[in-house]
């Protein structure tokens, strides 16, 4: 509770604002009413007077009633947040891109659109203290309820015409990964915890310039570079926005053209900070997430990052035991790193070589000569072991990705049991 509060505390100076003061209750159900207990209430409604806030965050999501009442109990003055809209107006402020922009603007709408009534309760108040009006007439509507409905047929619109352009960037990004594939280039998508380290070790893999800052979600867009590898193939690597617990299922869902990049990745490098407290149920966060979102079935290599910051170097070595038990898909490799220094990049990217090869399946073709960019391919990504010309074209056997043999099955030589290289 105290490191939920703590994380909590990170994300609401992350938005600008200056925490001046905290509380907890425990409670076995939420308050129907107010989520925490009468008394709590005007507890916080005291410490809101002492302490001259204006902004009151509670550590979970509240429904809209929850939200109606305590804005009644605290005052109009005092703005009432949650977890998610906290979570919401971050993202808000870092987005960079359309698509980025588009994303927020969609969970923000699907969050507010149950929560509109206290924008108009100074309406109902005007039309003799409800929404039906003066008269009391069933049936009658007063203008704070005409304009509530209004306003919800507006954002429903809109809505829509979000969806609608995601989708358009979905497809896209479905063809950029139809294009990757057909050039035989491996994808890693670099996952963890906001605030891990990802893009600090893109920058280092690959000299790149996003944005590093110390604090949560400083990175929004994703970012995809071209990586060499140790064998002198490249992969291309994304950097992915970083999860925490409890992340509004309203993101997962319109993140989903962005997150499919991490589904459709042909291996993830989990990055976690080694020196956090919290590393273990940062990780655990990290795993539910990929789940959530379809990704738990990628191969995995676990980079313990910020190894820098040990007073004793085989701190990382006892974590990853830990962890050896606890993770829901074990890591082909765990690798301690320092993403800031540079410490364990060539034993990284010699690992994301041996997993990307260990993707690899027995081919046995005979490509026709006019299909000479099939035989490039092979030569750029595979592991040739015998390569003949004949008279119907090339007769090549060896080892090839997974992912790049669709192409080839038509020009299947022989049968062989498949098998991943040793």
């Amino acid at each position: 509770m105290e490191e939920s509060l703590a994380e909590l505390a990170q994300l609401a100076r992350t938005a600008g604002l200056v925490v001046v003061g905290q509380t907890v209750q425990r409670l076995e159900h939420p308050n129907p009413a107010t989520f925490i207990g009468p008394g709590k209430v005007e507890e916080v409604a005291q410490q809101v007077v002492e302490r001259a806030a204006n902004v009151v965050i509670f550590d979970e999501e509240l429904s809209p009633r929850h939200q109606r009442e305590l804005e009644k109990a605290l005052g109009d003055e005092v703005k009432i947040l949650d977890r998610t809209s906290l979570i919401l107006d971050i993202f808000a402020q870092h987005a960079r891109t359309r698509e980025g922009a588009l994303q927020v603007e969609l969970a923000q709408y699907e969050y507010r659109l149950p929560r509109l009534t206290r924008a108009w309760t100074h309406l109902a108040r005007q039309a003799g203290g409800r929404a039906g009006g003066s008269t009391g007439g069933v049936g009658v509507r007063g203008p704070g309820e005409t304009q509530l409905e209004t306003d919800r047929q507006v954002i429903r619109r809109r809505i829509t015409q979000l969806k609608r352009e995601l989708e358009e960037v979905r497809a896209h990004r479905g063809r950029y990964r139809e294009r990757r594939r057909r050039a035989g280039i491996p994808t890693v998508a670099i996952v963890g915890y906001t605030n891990a380290g990802k893009s600090t070790l893109l920058n280092t893999l690959a000299g790149a310039e996003v944005t590093v800052a110390d604090m949560l979600f400083a990175t929004l867009d994703p970012t995809t570079r071209r990586v060499s590898l140790p064998g002198g193939g490249v992969a291309l690597f994304t950097d992915t926005v970083g999860f925490i617990q409890k992340l509004p299922t309203h993101l997962i869902a319109a993140f989903r053209a962005t997150l499919e990049e991490v589904a459709e990745a042909d291996l993830l490098i989990h990055v976690l900070d080694v020196t956090h407290p919290q590393a273990e149920r940062q990780a655990r966060v990290v795993e539910e997430t990929l789940e959530d979102i379809g990704a738990a079935d990628r191969p995995v290599i676990l980079a313990l990052n910020k190894i820098d910051r040990l007073s004793r170097p085989e701190q990382a070595a006892m974590l990853a035991a830990k962890l050896a038990g606890t993770l829901i898909t074990p890591a082909a490799h765990v690798v301690p790193i320092s993403a800031l220094t540079g410490a364990g990049m060539d034993r990284l990217l010699a690992c994301v070589e041996k997993s990307l090869e260990a993707q690899m399946v027995w081919v046995d073709v005979v490509i026709p000569y006019h299909a000479g960019e099939l035989v490039n391919m092979f030569h750029r990504r595979g592991i040739i072991e015998r390569e003949e010309h004949t008279e119907e074209g090339t007769h090549i056997t060896g080892y090839l990705p997974h992912m790049l043999t669709g192409p080839l099955r038509a020009f299947r030589a022989g049968k062989r049991a498949a098998g991943k290289r040793a």
